[in-house]
């Protein structure tokens, strides 16, 4: 059985890791921990996880945490992680980060999106990016992934077989995604509760979320050359999902059947991932709650540029289910373990 503790277990990404590892045959979680919240049950903040009534929160001390886990899941905020991943990373223990903390593989970048220097670069170049249908192989020999963040396991899962068929121009995408409001965490912002946000719908960090950089770099790796991206993130008036739409010029005659070749071929296999027929659009309804990325794509034959839709739950394939599949690769166990739900959608 692998004893497992969840460092910042009390936000909705600690939550979920929670609710999944409760079905996970191989996993006992031993510590979940919350500086605002020890000594009190996830139950008490969570009342559908009622089967950790006898656990409790405590707060991070990483000596006491040490000799009680032999996996740490950490669900900080940003910049909160490095120190905590560093210190279990060192001594030998397998970590998934779920913060942006070692996702960016250039410090400097970090700095600048993040407005904090990155104080463990050694550590930062040893992680590994946790997206198991371009990364799985990487993955299951790491002891440290940073989990990707939610826009970009959308944007990339989407944008990936256009990118290595070469078909589209890779400096011409541009990102167009809804979030539901879970993807800012959960703590108290006037601008996101209820009064605020139901009946609305807006975009925010226009020209500057930090998931750009993210984005970027995974593209680019993908294109073999720099690519920038036009990314523009908005609110739905929503707990969870996040649609994204993404646009791309395409290179040389529109030729549909050969796109879909692609998708067919490059997510054969794929047990997240399901590509949508002919027509057939992804909605976030229809993938509340599961592991799975929707996939759905048209030509547009007079403007020469393919139009691809992603759909996905922000806190299951965009965190805390991708972070147990990335686990199940590090592990050995069947990286569909726990993640076997079906969405929600009636």
């Amino acid at each position: 059985m692998l004893k497992v503790a969840i460092c910042g277990g009390s936000g909705y990404a600690g939550s979920e890791l929670l609710r999944i590892l409760l079905r996970h045959p191989g996993v006992e979680v031993r510590a979940v921990t919350s500086e605002r919240s020890a000594g009190r049950s996830p139950a008490d903040l969570f009342p559908h996880l009622g089967a950790y009534a006898r656990l409790r929160y405590e707060r991070l001390e990483k000596e006491k945490l040490l000799k009680r886990a032999d996996f740490f899941f950490m669900a900080l905020p940003h910049a909160a992680s490095q120190e905590a991943v560093r210190y279990f990373f060192d001594n030998g223990k397998k970590v998934v980060d779920l913060s942006a903390d070692f996702r960016l593989k250039d410090p400097a970048v970090y700095e600048e999106w993040y407005k904090t220097p990155h104080r463990f670069p050694e550590t930062l170049k040893q992680a590994v990016y946790g997206l198991p249908e371009r990364y799985r192989e990487d993955i299951r020999k790491a002891s440290l992934v940073a989990n990707p963040g939610c826009y970009p396991t959308g944007a990339l899962l989407g944008l990936l077989p256009l990118l290595e068929g070469g078909v589209v121009e890779p400096d011409s995408l541009v990102i167009d995604s809804k979030s539901g409001t879970s993807g800012a965490g959960r703590k108290g912002d006037l601008s996101l509760s209820f009064s605020e946000v139901g009946g609305g719908f807006k975009a925010y960090a226009v020209a500057g979320h930090r998931h750009t950089p993210e984005i970027e770099q995974e593209l680019s790796l993908l294109a073999g050359e720099q690519v920038r991206v036009s990314f523009t993130p908005h609110l739905l008036p929503v707990d969870r999902g996040i649609l994204s739409t993404l646009y791309g010029r395409l290179r040389g005659e529109p030729d549909e059947e050969r796109i879909r070749a692609l998708y067919a071929e490059r997510y054969r296999g794929e047990p997240f991932v399901r590509v949508l027929g002919k027509g057939a659009f992804p909605n976030i309804k229809a993938v509340r709650g599961s592991n799975a990325c929707h996939i759905g794509f048209a030509l547009d034959k007079r403007t020469r540029r393919v139009v691809v839709v992603t759909a996905l739950d922000n806190l299951v394939k965009g965190a805390s289910g991708q972070a147990v599949q990335c686990m199940n690769l590090m592990m050995g166990f069947g990286e569909e373990t726990a993640l076997e739900s079906a969405g929600l959608a009636p």
